[in-house]
């Protein structure tokens, strides 16, 4: 064996393969120190303790625990601290403790209070109501969890509050120490102890504290964590971050009593972004969009989805016929469809004759005057004639019928007695005029796409509003005929609330939207003067749904008052960063940020950094990164 072993020890071979081990096992202790763990990752730069507080990395904290709590606890208590708006960790623990153990213990403990009871009986000493109450709280205990009503817990509650500076770590400590205090309950920094305070917070479970307090079922269901602001569904889609308590917001704004939402912001605060991110969303769940834009802010993402692009004005070949009649299946709706677009007619040609209100509204100086009642007896008549003229009349058999023009109503308007040639003169500019043409003559434009966006940058002024009641009358026709769950679009709204005709039926399709399944959204920058106005007030109070985003000074009063918001919502609606607003479903509302993935970034954002950033980073460039309408994203998404 000597032998053998010394030659083993002479045998270069066997050398050189322990030397090759040995630094095989160098190589990997090395590999392995150099290895990051993910508690590299989540670990803070540095943790300093001090007495009582600590410092964690750039930021500094301080752990509390509670201590003392009211003879009575109330459902709810702990709301107050799980929605502050403060950066806190919060840990409860809870400790069951067996029946029996408890029963044993009360017992004695009531055997010793009714024995001090006696002594001071005894002794002549007066009542004393402390002991009288806890005998029978003792008592009443006992009676619970003989039967089994009740069980027995000890309860733990700590929590750390996070700041940038030690004064505002001074006051949001103050803060919550009155917040606890007006309901009874005490808490105490953890003197000498934030390490181990520190340490029962963090998500390690871990009670280095043990500071506990005796809790029966009924008191611990109170302090029930999961009290905060939440709007959050089985179904719909994500509109962002609940800022409450880092929860999704999903939501289907047509589970509410109606789909309409209107949307407020000054200039550059996210409101189309946040409409934009909603319509892609929604367009995934086969719910059609229709989009009126006045900005030409929606091209980018029509064209990514493979939507309809119709542009407006002057020298397109679109034409839209305001004549035209829906094509509608319910019977008492085809009796009325006559009758329901000669009003909205009436709305349009007021709007077209540029009354005194509109133009006032419009910044003009010479006001033509408002029709009196001669001139609307007059083109009601006229209107009714034109559309009998087509062969069409109140029968629905007859709307199959090609519709006239405001060509054909120009005409009869100029051969009929009273006021009739005076009125043809009015609307000239719309026939052979000016205006010719893109509302004069037959509809060419038969949409059939998921997506259709509406731009009207390029028309004038003065036709813009024109413009967007027509367009709206032709997807209010198009909805009533073929009813599918549609969102429909209405960026910068106060263009049409200027005019008392076109702001009546923005408000009356608001109010029969939710019929036909369409969900209007309202947007709008200047919020002083959409709400100034009657209309404007009662198209927010028929909205389900809306959402505030960061307000001029001038404007927050006004919403303070529309939608009864707290002085710390108010204060903060002007504060508010891009992206960051009020969410209101229905009863309830929370603080929501707007959160875009990459590839959607770069499909809506209007401003080019933010989009070249998000190209570069969802590689949008590449074929594969488009969306496929058919409620899907292509693989190369994202």
């Amino acid at each position: 064996m000597l032998g053998k072993k010394k030659k083993q020890e002479n045998d270069p071979v066997a050398l050189a393969q322990q030397q090759r081990a040995r630094e095989e096992q160098e190589v990997n202790a090395a590999f392995n120190k150099g290895v990051t763990a993910l508690r590299d990752f989540i670990a803070p730069s540095s943790l300093e303790y001090q007495n009582n507080f600590f410092h964690i990395g750039t930021r500094i904290a301080r752990t509390f625990y509670v201590f003392g709590y009211p003879r009575q606890i109330f459902t709810g208590w702990l709301s107050s601290i799980i929605n502050l708006d403060e950066v806190l960790d919060l840990s409860i623990y809870i400790y069951p403790v067996e029946s029996q153990v408890v029963l044993e213990n009360l017992r004695k403990k009531v055997t010793q209070l009714e024995a001090g009871l006696q002594i001071d009986a005894e002794k002549g000493r007066t009542r004393d109501p402390g002991k009288q109450a806890a005998i029978q709280d003792a008592e009443e205990m006992r009676d619970k969890l003989q039967v089994g009503e009740e069980r027995f817990f000890r309860f733990g509650l700590y929590f750390t509050v996070y700041a940038s500076s030690m004064d505002e770590l001074d006051f949001v400590t103050h803060k919550i120490e009155s917040i606890l205090g007006q309901q009874l309950v005490y808490s105490k920094v953890a003197t000498s102890q934030q390490e181990q305070g520190f340490n029962s917070t963090i998500p390690q479970f871990m009670d280095q504290l043990q500071i506990r307090r005796n809790m029966n079922t009924g008191a611990i269901s109170t302090s029930f964590p999961f009290t905060s602001a939440d709007l959050s569904q089985d179904n719909g889609i994500l509109y962002g971050i609940n800022m409450h308590n880092s929860g999704l917001v999903i939501f289907d704004r047509f589970s509410l009593e109606n789909g309409n939402s209107v949307v407020f912001a000054k200039s550059g605060a996210g409101k189309s972004f946040a409409v934009k991110l909603e319509a892609l969303r929604s367009l995934m769940f086969g719910t059609e969009i229709f989009i009126i834009d006045p900005e030409n802010e929606y091209q980018r993402m029509a064209e990514a989805v493979g939507g309809a692009y119709v542009r407006l004005s002057l020298s397109s070949a679109t034409r839209i016929n305001p004549f035209d009649l829906p094509k509608v299946i319910d019977v008492e709706e085809a009796d009325n469809a006559l009758r329901s677009n000669i009003i909205t007619l009436h709305g349009l040609l007021r709007l077209m004759m540029g009354g005194a209100q509109a133009q006032m509204a419009a910044g003009g100086t010479s006001a033509l005057p408002a029709l009196n009642p001669v001139e609307e007896s007059d083109l009601d008549a006229a209107l009714i004639e034109t559309y009998a003229k087509a062969g069409i009349t109140n029968d629905p058999l007859t709307h199959n019928s090609q519709p006239p023009t405001i060509m054909d109503l120009y005409d009869t308007l100029l051969h009929m007695g009273g006021t009739g040639p005076q009125l043809a003169q009015r609307i000239r500019k719309y026939t052979t005029g000016t205006f010719a043409g893109i509302f004069s003559q037959q509809s060419n434009t038969d949409i059939n796409n998921p997506m259709v966006v509406f731009n009207i940058r390029d028309l004038e002024d003065e036709l813009r509003p024109v413009a967007m009641y027509i367009v709206l009358n032709y997807i209010w026709n198009k909805t009533k005929s073929d009813q599918k769950k549609r969102i429909l679009i209405i960026d910068e709204a106060w263009q049409l609330m200027k005019y008392e005709d076109s702001a009546n039926f923005m408000f009356s399709l608001a109010k029969r939207a939710r019929k036909y399944n369409l969900g209007i959204t309202t947007i709008s920058q200047d919020v002083e003067d959409f709400m100034g106005s009657r209309m404007g007030r009662a198209i927010v109070a028929n909205a389900s749904m809306q959402l505030l985003l960061k307000q001029s000074s001038s404007a927050v009063d006004v919403l303070a008052d529309v939608f009864k918001l707290t002085s710390e919502e108010k204060k903060r609606l002007s504060q508010f960063p891009v992206g960051q607003g009020l969410f209101f479903a229905g009863q309830s509302h929370v603080h929501v940020q707007i959160q875009s993935s990459p590839t959607e970034m770069g499909l809506i954002s209007t401003n080019p950094n933010q989009a070249q950033s998000a190209n570069q980073a969802g590689d949008l460039d590449q074929p594969q990164g488009t969306i496929d309408l058919n409620n899907r994203l292509t693989p190369g998404s994202g």
